[in-house]
């Protein structure tokens, strides 16, 4: 651990709702590994954050909703992010793809995109399925780009997720265990390095 991992703060999350979805277990084994490496890392349930569909006609009568600004503010007081996406028909949630709808919005006296810009994200999938969720990062992966969020390279996608886990959480391979735990290293390592850069 160096002294920059001290300072890295990270916001980590499942792009779904269910309360005993096979992301929302995932996520936390990174979050384990980035904790380790000296992040800090605040852990967020979506479902705690309700929000109804983006509309422009509620954002021009009413503003931003209370979650969204809530989320905004997570989101902008840190340096990235680790998201656990299930893929729904070949994409993301609809849940995740709202909650980047709302906080991607302006809001006061925001810089544009303030809450993505200059942060750096690592993502990870489970799915039942035999790829795992894959098809659905390669969709958040552009979206995440596209809005000033850089994605590094590795991630990990846990397929028939269904006997993937253990009672206590863990995965059942060791080594998918491991490469999950690494990539909240990774993630704090290289957001370390960059505010050393910086």
């Amino acid at each position: 651990m160096d002294d920059n991992s001290k300072d890295v703060k990270i916001v980590a999350l499942a792009g779904s709702l269910r309360k005993a979805s096979y992301n929302k277990r995932l996520v936390k084994i990174a979050v384990e590994g980035a904790r380790r490496a000296g992040a800090k890392v605040t852990l967020i349930d979506l479902k705690d954050f309700p929000l109804t569909i983006f509309d422009q006609d509620i954002e021009d009568e009413s503003g931003i909703p209370e979650n969204g600004v809530k989320l905004k503010e997570l989101f902008k007081a840190s340096d990235g992010f680790i998201i656990s996406s299930p893929e729904y028909n070949s994409a993301l949630s609809g849940a995740l793809k709202n909650v980047i709808d709302w906080t991607s919005r302006p809001y006061a006296d925001e810089k544009v995109l303030e809450c993505f810009r200059g942060k750096t994200a690592v993502l990870m999938s489970a799915s039942p399925g035999a790829l795992g969720g894959l098809r659905g990062l390669f969709v958040l992966r552009s979206i995440l780009q596209n809005i000033g969020t850089m994605v590094v390279p590795e991630q990990m996608a846990i397929s028939k997720a269904d006997t993937a886990f253990k009672d206590d959480g863990s995965l059942v391979d060791d080594r998918h265990q491991k490469k999950v735990e690494n990539l909240g290293i990774k993630l704090t390592e290289t957001i370390s390095k960059l505010k050393g850069s910086s």
